[in-house]
This record gives structure tokens, C-alpha cells and sequence, in this order.
């Protein structure tokens, strides 16, 4: 499979020298994308409920729409807006974003398919952003990996590698937005052209002209976030010891309000007997990476299939998406593979490992390719339970 890197440049070479350590600057990555949104269509995906989306407004002067405009440089707004809005604007630096359109544009799911040199379950999801001559959301810094596509128009990218403090922000706004920036490096990406960017990497985008960038991002949990996780699991899975401290051996002390090294030393033999074992790892980290983060879940269908109907319908020529609000992920174990959807684990034989990987690895199915997987006990019954509760579905079925 061709991959979005320069010419010559293997995806082991990307992941060697690039990932997670400098900047990457791909002219030409997608040569013929055409880009399947508008900018019409996000403002209008803007005003939808259910879909996250924000308007960052550079302060240049006073605005209608930016509330105590005269003290803040920049303004931040959460959406959905109402359609009037977008009539109040100025004609420059502003800008629009748009999260997880993945799950509403089939056309930018199947983009995704061209980074499959990183692991799936690593990615978060397609941000668009619409900016018109100017727009921005300011010299900013992320803690994941992204790649910048150029989707309409043209973009100028600055970057800088330079720690960020605290102190470097500017204070009273919801925008991690830097008040001092020098940049170290500069690219004007026109379409088709994508810029990656690792972690910690600050970079400041501006519009030149009517402008729209696909932002492919990549999930980087906060460890503490993780740790916290695994914990609470523990917990709802009832591995976590019920027991109470306890204290038997507790001698007179001289100061009553000291916690001596005996009680800490307690406390740590407490910690220490947390179960950590590969198996609740495992299960956990599945099922965490596969939830979706905005809570939206996929409906059964409202007439379930019996296997044989629903095998009559695939070998028919339908063919079967799998539906972008379930996440798909597995590990291989000796004994058995686990499947994870949307948060839902399932143990499966060894068997039916190939019929796993097809599953975690496609977005689109057709019966020719899954002709011999299907001589496979219990893979055809799979594809069916999880076509009835909503994770697959055939073309035909909005029909």
C-alpha cells in the first residue's frame, strides 16, 4: 500500500526518524484530494446538535460577536450556533472547527486509510477547519502527534520547538494560546499538501485567503488519566481488595497528629497488593481505546437478522461498512483473541483470528473477500451480531 510520505521515504523510515521526534514537511501528499466539504456545509454542521464544533475570533477590533472584545485578544465560542451568526462575522481572522467529521463524511473516513502505518486504535479523529483570508486559532502547542492536510486553499505554518510555561499563555480565555511566538521554521502548504507535526511542537497556522485544513489526530491520554482508569476498573470489576486498613501493631506515639513512616508504610503495602496482571491490562486498555470520547453510540437495527438472512443479503453483492461511531481494535492471545467494540469486549477462538484482523484493519467488506473466512465457524455469525447491534451496516440500508 502506498503511503502520504515523500517519495522514497518508506514507512519505516517515517517511523524511525520522524514519529514522535521532529516535523514533516510532505509536499504532494494527496495530489488529487479534492476536498468532500464545503465551506457552506461545515458552517452548516456547525449549527447541527450533537456535533462539536467551536468559532476561535481574533480580536483585531471590536466584534458583535466577541464579548468584551475591547479586553481580550481572543475569543472562544462553542457551538451549535445559530445560522445568523456566520452573516455578523467579520470578513477576516476567524475560525471555524469541526471535530469527529470522520463519522458524518464517509469520503474523510476512508482517508484514514492512508495512515495505516500507524496503529488504529491510535487515532482520534479528522478536525476540519474553515478559516477565511487571516483566520487562525493563535501560536498554540498539543501534547499528540497530528498531520496537517491542506484541503482548499492555502495555509502558512509556523513552527517552533521551544518550551512552553505556564507563564507563556495568555490568562482569562479557554485557549491554550501563547502570548510571545518566534518561529523557527516556515512552509506555505497548498492543497494536497500535509505537514506532521509530534507532540509539543508549538505551531501557528494562518489562512491565506479562504482556507481549509483536515487535522488527522492522534490519541495521547494523560498517564495520570490512564492510571486513574485502570483503577476505576478494578473497582466495577470487583478486582480490587474490600478490606480495611488496619492497624494491630499500633504503638503510643509522643505526637498524636504525626503520621509515622509505620502508617505510610501501611498505606504503601496497601497499594503494592493492587492486582496487576496482563489479563486486566489487556481487557482494560481494549475496552478504554475503543470507546468513543463524545459518548455517541450506535442503535440496533430495529429488526434484527438471523444469520441466514443476513448471509443471504452479503453474498447478494451488498457491501458492509462498518459504522463510524464504533471503534474496532483486538489482541492476540495464545488461547483465544479478543475483539473490542466501542467498549465491548468479546472472547473468540483462535479460529477466527484472520476474520478479526480483517475486521479491525477495513473499513468496507465485500462476501468475495470474505469468501473462505466464512467457511470459518462463527464468523459469519459475527458479522451478523454485530451488524444487528448497529456496528455494521449494508449500503442499502438507508435506502
Amino acid at each position: 500500500m502506498e503511503y502520504p510520505l515523500p517519495d522514497g521515504m518508506s514507512a519505516e523510515q517515517f517511523l524511525a526518524d520522524y514519529w514522535q521526534k521532529k516535523p514533516l514537511l510532505i509536499k504532494g501528499a494527496f495530489p488529487a484530494f479534492t476536498t468532500p466539504l464545503s465551506p457552506d456545509e461545515i458552517a452548516g454542521m456547525a449549527c447541527e446538535e450533537g456535533i462539536e464544533s467551536r468559532l476561535v475570533i481574533e480580536n483585531r477590533s471590536t466584534s458583535p460577536v466577541a464579548e468584551n472584545s475591547e479586553q481580550l485578544p481572543w475569543q472562544l465560542r462553542h457551538g451549535p450556533f445559530d445560522e445568523t451568526l456566520f452573516s455578523e462575522l467579520p470578513q477576516s481572522h476567524w475560525t471555524l472547527l469541526i471535530q469527529e467529521v470522520q463519522k458524518y463524511v464517509p469520503a474523510l473516513a476512508q482517508l484514514l486509510e492512508s495512515f495505516r502505518f500507524i496503529p488504529s486504535w491510535r487515532i482520534d479523529d479528522i478536525m476540519v477547519s474553515y478559516s477565511p483570508d487571516g483566520g487562525s486559532v493563535g501560536p498554540h502547542v498539543d501534547q499528540y502527534d497530528v498531520f496537517l492536510l491542506q484541503g482548499l486553499g492555502r495555509k502558512r505554518w509556523q513552527i517552533s520547538s521551544a518550551e512552553v510555561y505556564d507563564d507563556d499563555l495568555i490568562g482569562g480565555i479557554d485557549l491554550q494560546i501563547l502570548s510571545r511566538f518566534e518561529a523557527e521554521q516556515c512552509w506555505e502548504l497548498e492543497e494536497g499538501d500535509m505537514l506532521y507535526l509530534p507532540p509539543g511542537i508549538i505551531h501557528h497556522g494562518v489562512a491565506l485567503g479562504d482556507s481549509l485544513t483536515y487535522s488527522v489526530g492522534f490519541r495521547a491520554p494523560a498517564e495520570c488519566d490512564m492510571i486513574t482508569s485502570f483503577v476505576d476498573y478494578l473497582a466495577e470489576e470487583q478486582r480490587l481488595s474490600v478490606s480495611h486498613y488496619r492497624d494491630p501493631e499500633l504503638m503510643l506515639q509522643p505526637h498524636a497528629g504525626e503520621i509515622t513512616p509505620a502508617a505510610l508504610q501501611r498505606v504503601r503495602e496497601i497499594i503494592q497488593r493492587m492486582p496487576l496482571n496482563d489479563d486486566d491490562i489487556a481487557h482494560w486498555f481494549g475496552r478504554v481505546v475503543t470507546e468513543s470520547k463524545s459518548g455517541d453510540h450506535v442503535e440496533p437495527q430495529l429488526k434484527p437478522l438471523t444469520v441466514e438472512a443476513f448471509m443471504a443479503r452479503f453474498r447478494q453483492g451488498e457491501t458492509l461498512w462498518r459504522c463510524e461511531l464504533s471503534r474496532f481494535a483486538c489482541i492476540n492471545q495464545p488461547s483465544s483473541v479478543l475483539l473490542f467494540v466501542a467498549g465491548e469486549m468479546f472472547t473468540l477462538e483462535q479460529i477466527m483470528k484472520d476474520a478479526i484482523y480483517r475486521l479491525c484493519d477495513q473499513r468496507i467488506h465485500s462476501a468475495e473477500e470474505w469468501r473462505e473466512l466464512l467457511e470459518v465457524d462463527g464468523n459469519a455469525a459475527l458479522l451478523c451480531h454485530l451488524y444487528n447491534e448497529g456496528h455494521l451496516y449494508f449500503d442499502d440500508d438507508s435506502d
